[in-house]
């Protein structure tokens, strides 16, 4: 390669370098024009919601878990006269407990139905041994007193007391249960 040669390759470079450096100018002026067009939107946040204290005004009234409110009830002993709920247990206290009443509900399982003339009779079984109920009799350590036995279940009333100690009705059905294979 002689000189001249040399000589017009770096004239070309210098020119292209030259030419180049014009767009990223250009380039350079077009960013800064839309970085200063574009604004973005920002949604300002809400204030915070204002906090009231209240009072605590529970402090005056008797505690439900206290041990005093729970001794008195296990006790019977509330020192208040004996209110409804109390007569509708005071019956069932006083009468003798029959044999499938010291089981728990859970345990006795409906596995029959018979009819012994007009009277329809619930065969159940506790453990292991099937015993004939029917309507009238007690279930279960709840005064469960059998209001009605059909060929699928056997419905009763029970007496439980509730989360402040009142005595309530409430009914349960020992379901038929299909024989185990």
């Amino acid at each position: 390669m002689n000189s001249f040669s040399k000589l017009l390759l770096c004239a070309s470079t210098a020119l292209l370098l030259v030419a180049c450096d014009d767009e990223s100018d250009n380039l350079q002026v077009w960013m800064q024009q839309e970085q200063a067009a574009t604004r973005p939107s920002v949604k300002p946040i809400a204030p915070p919601k204002e906090f009231v204290p209240q009072a605590y005004v529970a402090a005056s009234t008797l505690d439900p878990f206290s041990k005093e409110r729970l001794a008195a009830v296990l006790r019977g002993s509330s020192g208040a006269p004996p209110t409804i709920s109390d007569a509708l247990v005071a019956p069932e206290r006083a009468r003798r407990k029959e044999q499938l009443e010291s089981y728990p509900l859970d345990s006795i399982t409906m596995v029959g139905f018979l009819k012994k003339g007009a009277a329809d009779v619930g065969l159940v079984k506790v453990d292991g041994l099937i015993y004939q109920v029917n309507k009238g009799m007690y279930l279960g350590q709840n005064y469960g007193k059998i209001k009605n036995v059909n060929e699928s279940s056997i419905t009763m009333r029970e007496i439980v007391q509730d989360g402040v100690g009142e005595w309530v009705e409430r009914d349960a059905v020992l379901e038929l249960q299909e024989a185990k294979k």
